[in-house]
């Protein structure tokens, strides 16, 4: 049975948690993008890691967003984390993803079956609460040279892994590693434990601030009490809707971007942009090419965001569901999680790429850095094949098979 204390989707009750919470959305959230902004475009061009802003976060509360009014936290819910990786990813998308992948190891701890979610998961969620910890990961299951040998009261983990996102600067990391026997097993690890190291490697052209290095592992022990999913455990639905969860971080990071990119692009039109010669008007936003151009990326942009709303929304309802979510209902979610993300996946692509040719050759300036949403999109959203999240759309909807349960779908 799952843990009523582990329900990191059930609503709010009336508490001083909520009315946090409420403040937090409608305040603390904006005042941190804004602060976010301010130094988006030079973090950006430095890379690195960002510390300071990093601490911004932590200060802000937004850790303990979905961990539940009973363990200390806010109790907020799917659609408040949306919300707030969409808010953040309109200014700064590295940091949005930092974000959403910590409350995504959050949830982890409450879906997943093992040891560590059942007995010990409030004790990980209060911690978090409490201590404002930060949690990253190091779970990348195409990366399989972390390697897991029993040892007495547990395993020993040596090997890497890649495309840590948030390793660094974190507290805590949820681990994936195979087993001798081809097993798979995945297990919390303190970030300071004795044999991890975190390596500042990241070195993508976009995305730079993710902090989604390489993560090494050296004769580090895993307690059996530490497991999350234990070799051998055969997933239930209910389980699997992590990798839901973690598809619709992303649509929003997606999402944000779009919405950002726009509204950046839109200001410095009405502002800046100088009305083509042949266009008979005196300023770029009475250009009815403009115009057009304008509402056909709005086009985009509308879809996207109304697909993502009923994703989430059947998530949320999934979720709900608990231990008696079926198959069905989860390979159903599935499809419409595909949906949402394929169409923010085009609209960030298309916003952030088309911009330029609508703010002109000036807005190409280096200090205005509006190159980074494409840059942002092109690097994410490479995450996993879309062409794949496509097919299993077109196949649902050609002869009703729903997608097999991965890390990805």
């Amino acid at each position: 049975m799952t843990s009523p204390l582990l329900n990191l989707s059930a609503p709010p009750t009336p508490a001083p948690a909520t009315e946090r919470l409420s403040l937090l959305l409608s305040q603390g959230l904006p005042e941190l993008a804004q602060r976010l902004d301010e130094t988006a475009v030079a973090r950006d061009q430095a890379g690195g890691h960002a510390a300071a802003e990093r601490e911004l976060i932590r200060a802000s509360g937004l850790l303990a967003l979905t961990v539940p009014q009973a363990l200390g936290g806010l109790g907020g819910g799917v659609t408040e984390l949306f919300h707030a990786v969409r808010v953040v990813a309109r200014v700064d998308s590295a940091l949005a993803h930092v974000l959403g992948f910590h409350h995504l190891q959050l949830y982890g701890v409450s879906l997943y079956g093992g040891p560590a979610a059942l007995e010990h998961g409030a004790r990980h969620l209060r911690e978090t609460a409490e201590q404002r910890l930060f949690w990253g990961n190091a779970l990348n299951p195409a990366d399989t040279r972390l390697r897991a040998t029993l040892a007495p009261g547990g395993w020993r983990l040596d090997g890497a892994k890649s495309f840590c996102s948030g390793a660094l600067g974190s507290d805590r990391l949820t681990v994936s590693a195979t087993t001798p026997d081809g097993g798979f097993l995945t297990g919390v690890v303190p970030t300071r434990r004795q044999g991890v190291a975190v390596e500042q490697d990241w070195d993508a052209f976009g995305q730079r601030q993710t902090d989604s290095g390489t993560v090494r592992f050296d004769n580090v022990s895993l307690a059996d009490e530490e497991l999350l999913q234990v070799p051998g455990q055969a997933p239930t639905p209910r389980a699997t809707l992590r990798s839901q969860i973690a598809q619709l971080v992303m649509t929003h990071l997606y999402l944000g971007i779009a919405e950002g990119a726009f509204e950046q692009a839109r200001r410095y039109t009405a502002t800046q942009t100088k009305a083509w010669f042949a266009s008979g008007v005196e300023r770029a936003v009475d250009d009815p090419l403009v115009q057009h151009r304008y509402g056909d990326l709005w086009l985009h942009v509308r879809a996207a965001q109304g697909i993502a709303r009923e994703a989430v929304s059947a998530l949320h309802h999934a979720l709900l569901r608990g231990d008696a979510l079926t198959a069905q209902e989860r390979g159903e979610l599935a499809v419409a999680g595909a949906e949402a993300k394929v169409l923010a996946h085009r609209a960030a692509l298309q916003v952030s790429s088309q911009l330029f040719e609508l703010t002109g050759a000036r807005s190409t300036s280096a200090r205005f850095g509006f190159d980074r949403f494409w840059r942002n999109a092109r690097v994410h959203t490479l995450h996993d094949p879309v062409d794949y999240k496509v097919r299993d759309i077109g196949r649902y909807r050609v002869d009703g098979r729903i997608p097999d349960p991965t890390a990805y779908s």
